[in-house]
């Protein structure tokens, strides 16, 4: 290989990128850009927690990539950082149900992790909240993708415990911050009466982002991840209008860059160019869908790989199959069923069957390739 610079090609030892880290999701960027009156309402639900005070309940709702969890990140980090609040975010997505959830609040609180058996719910809860009041400290809580504990019908009893928390324990005190990127869930409407007469949260709503303000959103990216001229004209404009097309989710820019670079990189370029991000869009533009599929339990992948790999028509058809794959029983199957439609992945229309009376029709709606490629 040719590493002469004048060239135009790397040489073995060089990148193009300066820090390939600042492409990672979870990377907090030093200004948080077009959020300004989220950013202001969510810090006016928790001031009263600076001052001892429960902080008001908030529910943050808005497409997926809107900077829902950054917002909710950088104010957490504000406040472990600046004040004695004790501010956790759960990612529901992974801690599902209520135990999972407190047994991530007990690990962020005493720094280590709870017993994996043996230790009753009623116990962990008591023991949080006993820390808690000794320590005279406030807890937040951020329940973040809080429409994974709605389809594990674990919402309602979590959030009812941590709400009710200052009654089965005097003086403590908890806030909680609901995220959802389910724009189809109503997370009042869904909620049991018990929890809705106690849950009075302020709402905050992430619009999706327009073209200019990913430009701009991702322009400090570039600056920050690539070494200087190495992004070429028109790529960063390119990157944004692939990005408006999936919904302005800013996942996809984010990767839509790095793989880019990638592609730069072993075309031994110093230079990112457009055709490099065209060529990275078959697979950034599935993001969202990768992160779906990793949130998946292995029964649950089971059946999505079923229906990709072919098996399809009314439930009953499919079910079939996904008994002889797993040999779960159909009422485990059918929530398995609800929860996949919930999430997107597939449709499961009701339609009449002849002579037997309505079933749901399931359809994949993604590419089946795409899917596979990602379990």
């Amino acid at each position: 290989m040719d590493d002469d610079p004048d060239e135009g090609m790397l040489g073995w030892d060089e990148s193009v990128f300066r820090d390939e880290h600042v492409f990672e999701i979870d990377w907090l960027p030093e200004t948080f850009k077009h959020r300004e009156s989220q950013m202001e309402t969510l810090k006016y639900a928790l001031r009263p927690a600076v001052r001892g005070s429960r902080p008001l309940n908030v529910i943050a709702r808005g497409p997926p990539g809107t900077g829902k969890t950054t917002a909710v990140q950088i104010l957490f980090d504000e406040l472990t950082a600046q004040t004695d609040v004790q501010a956790v975010r759960v990612n529901c997505q992974v801690d599902s149900t209520r135990y999972a959830v407190f047994s991530r609040l007990f690990a962020e609180i005493f720094e280590y992790e709870p017993p994996s058996s043996g230790i009753s719910f009623k116990k962990l809860f008591s023991q949080i909240t006993d820390r808690l009041v000794e320590r005279d400290q406030v807890l937040v809580v951020a329940l973040d993708d809080v429409n994974y504990l709605f389809y594990e019908s674990e919402a309602s009893d979590t959030l009812y415990s941590l709400l009710r928390a200052h009654e089965a324990h005097s003086g403590a005190r908890i806030g909680v911050t609901c995220i959802s990127s389910d724009l189809d869930l109503d997370v009042i409407d869904e909620l049991d009466t018990r929890v809705q007469s106690v849950f009075r949260p302020e709402e905050v709503y992430f619009n999706k982002y327009g073209q200019s303000e990913i430009v701009d959103i991702l322009d400090e990216r570039v600056d920050r991840g690539f070494h200087e001229d190495a992004v070429g004209p028109g790529v960063l404009d390119r990157v944004a209008a692939l990005t408006e097309e999936q919904g302005g989710d800013l996942r996809v820019g984010i990767d839509l860059l790095r793989r880019a670079g990638l592609n730069a990189e072993m075309r031994a370029s110093r230079v990112v160019e457009r055709q490099d991000v065209e060529d990275a869009y078959d697979k950034s533009k599935y993001v969202h869908l990768s992160r779906r599929l990793q949130g998946l339990s292995d029964s649950e992948a089971a059946l999505v790989e079923v229906i990709a790999g072919g098996a399809s028509g009314t439930a009953g058809d499919v079910y079939e199959t996904f008994h002889e794959e797993t040999g779960l029983g159909y009422t485990r199957y059918s929530e398995i069923i609800n929860k996949l439609d919930q999430l997107g992945l597939i449709d499961a229309e009701y339609t009449n069957v002849d002579g037997r009376g309505r079933s749901r029709d399931l359809t994949l709606n993604y590419e089946a390739d795409a899917v596979l490629e990602r379990l």
